[in-house]
C-alpha cells in the first residue's frame, strides 16, 4: 500500500453503527497482525492482515458492505481506501477495538 491510502479520509462509521451494520449482513475485515487476531477478534470477521490486503482483496465478497477494522482505526483507514479504489463498498470503523467493546460488540478468542 502506498502513502496515498493514508492521506485521504475514507468513508467511516462509528463502532455503534458497525455493530448494527454487521447485524444487517456487513462483513468485518480485520487488518491487524496475526498475534493481534489471536489475542481477540470479532466473531465472523475475515482476517486479512494489511500487508496482504493488496494482493488478496479480490478474495473478498463484492456483494456485501465491508467494514475495515484494526486496533485504533489508522491501518483500517488505509485499508478502506484501498478497497474502495478496487471497487468494493467499504467503510472504516473509526477508533477500532476500544470503541467496538464500548459499543457492546462481541469479541472472541477462538
Amino acid at each position: 500500500m502506498s502513502l496515498r491510502h493514508y492521506l485521504r479520509r475514507p468513508p467511516a462509521v462509528t463502532a455503534a453503527e458497525a455493530v448494527r451494520l454487521v447485524a444487517d449482513g456487513a462483513l468485518v475485515v480485520d487488518v491487524r497482525r496475526e498475534f493481534e487476531w489471536n489475542r481477540v477478534h470479532i466473531p465472523g470477521a475475515v482476517h486479512l492482515p494489511l500487508e496482504e490486503l493488496p494482493g488478496r482483496c479480490l478474495e473478498l465478497p463484492e456483494d456485501r458492505l465491508l467494514i475495515t477494522f484494526c486496533t485504533g482505526g489508522i491501518r483500517s483507514a488505509g485499508a478502506a481506501n484501498l478497497l474502495v479504489e478496487n471497487g468494493f463498498d467499504a467503510v472504516n470503523m473509526s477508533r477500532g477495538l476500544v470503541d467496538w467493546r464500548a459499543a457492546g460488540g462481541p469479541l472472541t478468542t477462538r
